[in-house]
């Protein structure tokens, strides 16, 4: 009894440093760096106590005491942390090391407004570049320009319904340069992306819609930001 409620504090808390970990980076307790060595090291340690959780529920199979419901419980919390420290340790590996995503690698959508929002911000609101730009064109090829039938000012409209209704604080709509310029807070460790829209006549009628979104921190992204844009723009097209 006493050995599984010792491995069910254990392992409630590896939970709660995986947990905070982010949120305590995201309300200025701590450094990034330490943000991340918690998190790091609670997946470890949940890793071990998942590991020992299955084999002592399996042991204690049998047992009507309750030391197999604190083994259970202890296997359900890590198993979460495992799980989820497992599939972003995927999710990872399975995308380039890139965080500036754009429709448009030749003539990227620049930002403005945002700039001043970035000042400190470790990545620059300058385009990454050309290796940037081969590692889209190899890892995300199905990110393009969005062609539509309907009037600028329309898709404008439509655009700014699209970002409101995800919670994006919007920082500037310019109609005259068919322009908005957006940002994405992330939960977790409250990360910030920023998004530029790029709205352009067609000359036999439409218009051209080109998106950028941009990490202001970290050297990649985990994919989150073709899937912003992916996402997005297809939203964009259904709703008209």
């Amino acid at each position: 009894m006493v050995y599984a409620r010792i491995l069910l504090y254990l392992s409630l808390a590896a939970s709660f440093v995986f947990l905070i970990s982010g949120y305590g980076y995201q309300w200025n307790l701590w450094s990034l760096g330490l943000g991340f060595t918690l998190l790091r090291y609670a997946a470890y340690t949940a890793i071990v106590l998942a590991v020992i959780s299955l084999i002592s529920v399996w042991f204690l199979r049998k047992s009507r005491t309750r030391a197999i419901v604190y083994a259970i419980i202890s296997l359900i919390f890590t198993g979460i942390v495992s799980g989820t420290a497992l599939y972003w340790q995927q999710q990872a590996g399975s995308v380039p090391p890139i965080h500036d995503i754009t429709t448009d690698m030749e003539n990227p959508p620049e930002f403005y407004a945002m700039v001043r929002l970035r000042a400190n911000a470790p990545n620059p609101p300058e385009y990454a570049g050309s290796e940037t730009s081969q590692l889209q064109r190899a890892y995300y090829p199905n990110i393009q320009p969005l062609y539509l039938e309907t009037d600028l000012q329309e898709v404008m409209d439509l655009a700014v319904m699209l970002v409101v209704r995800r919670g994006w604080e919007i920082v500037s709509v310019n109609r005259k340069d068919g322009r908005i310029e957006a940002t994405e807070k992330l939960p977790w460790f409250g990360f910030k992306d920023d998004v530029v829209l790029r709205f352009t006549d067609i000359e036999d009628g439409g218009t051209r819609v080109d998106m950028r979104s941009k990490s202001r921190v970290g050297r990649g992204d985990v994919g989150v930001n073709a899937k912003r844009i992916d996402r997005f723009l297809r939203d964009l097209e259904h709703s008209l």
